[in-house]
């Protein structure tokens, strides 16, 4: 796969970054086509679900469930997708996404294009009728639509989450966003609570008799000064939240930035977000203690980003960014290593 990216690279690089990343995609949708990877055999039990090893692939990449199982076979020891929102909408106007070759960074405003709940949710009902031998967790990330005023947000993320617990493993809830207007104040701690209360409150009723509740993740924002996240993050758990994700992507902008595109409006990710993001897992397992659930996920390019990502205290590790500049064969060489 590494050699087949190192070919490919120049002709994907040579299209719009989004031309780039739905070629990417249709290839992924062929897993027939992938070989296996060899999974590393390091399995972690958390929150009552077994992932085959602790490196995953982060929402963003897959927002429809439309490869999930190609993904898989690049040897990720789970998946999410998403943000998956209630009624299909197509986010914000092209150009969206940028390239920060310089920085191996992107900037995206993407504004949670979705092809709806509904739509996810066949998807991954199909994902789950295929046979078992090769699948992992799925993660469903969850927002609400960019015309439900916030106000009536909870009404949005009840109705994605009840289309979708079922068939997800976990389910992260995206209050951080920052190409959604006033998304972010859903992070004030009463926001927060609320919320995750509410959604702690539908995943017992959609719970069978005598089985596990799945896990309810929140996912945070790099940009939050040091004390508010902490503020969220004790809120999210408070509602009934079992874990964090640190981080979403950030509007700030580091000095150091080389890429013709920094100015663009939007969230970066990549490797200039590694030590925001290596900040707030450190700062967030020092606040929650050892028993929440920490998905660690910004700026992870190298085995060692992932040991520093795990030795900050994240359970999981995720990657996106680094994908599309180290190709297909990263998860599989970040394991060996």
């Amino acid at each position: 796969m590494a050699d087949v990216y190192r070919l490919l690279r120049p002709f994907l690089f040579a299209l719009p970054p989004e031309t780039a990343h739905t070629l990417a995609l249709a290839a992924l949708r062929r897993p027939a086509l992938i070989p296996r990877a060899t999974r590393s055999s390091s399995p972690a039990l958390l929150g009552g679900v077994c992932f085959p090893n602790r490196l995953g692939v982060a929402a963003g990449l897959d927002k429809d469930a439309v490869a999930v199982a190609g993904l898989a076979k690049l040897g990720f020891g789970f998946v999410e997708v998403g943000t998956v929102t209630p009624r299909p909408q197509p986010g914000n106007p092209k150009p969206r996404l940028y390239r920060l070759a310089a920085d191996e960074a992107l900037i995206n405003r993407m504004g949670f294009n979705s092809a709806g709940a509904t739509a996810v949710a066949a998807r991954l009902r199909r994902y789950r009728a295929e046979p078992s031998d090769g699948q992992v967790p799925v993660g469903v990330n969850i927002g609400k639509n960019r015309t439900t005023p916030l106000a009536e947000a909870e009404r949005d993320y009840l109705a994605c989450f009840e289309a979708l617990y079922g068939l997800a493993d976990f389910v992260t809830v995206n209050i951080s966003s920052p190409n959604t207007p006033g998304l972010a104040d859903l992070q004030t701690r009463a926001a927060a609570r609320a919320l995750t209360a509410a959604l702690a409150t539908a995943r017992k009723r959609l719970t069978p008799a005598g089985s596990q509740l799945k896990p309810l993740l929140v996912k945070v924002s790099p940009d939050l000064p040091g004390e508010d996240l902490e503020a969220a993050a004790a809120a999210a758990l408070e509602g009934g939240a079992d874990g964090l994700v640190a981080v979403n992507t950030t509007l700030a902008r580091p000095r150091a930035l080389r890429g013709k595109h920094a100015a663009q409006a939007g969230g970066l990710s990549g490797a200039p977000l590694r030590t925001l993001a290596l900040d707030a897992v450190r700062r967030l397992r020092r606040c929650v203690g050892d028993g929440p659930i920490l998905i660690g996920v910004g700026g992870v390019t190298s085995a060692a980003d992932m040991r520093a990502m795990r030795d900050a205290g994240a359970d999981l590790v995720q990657v996106y960014t680094s994908l599309v500049y180290r190709g297909f064969g990263l998860p599989r060489r970040l394991l060996a290593e």
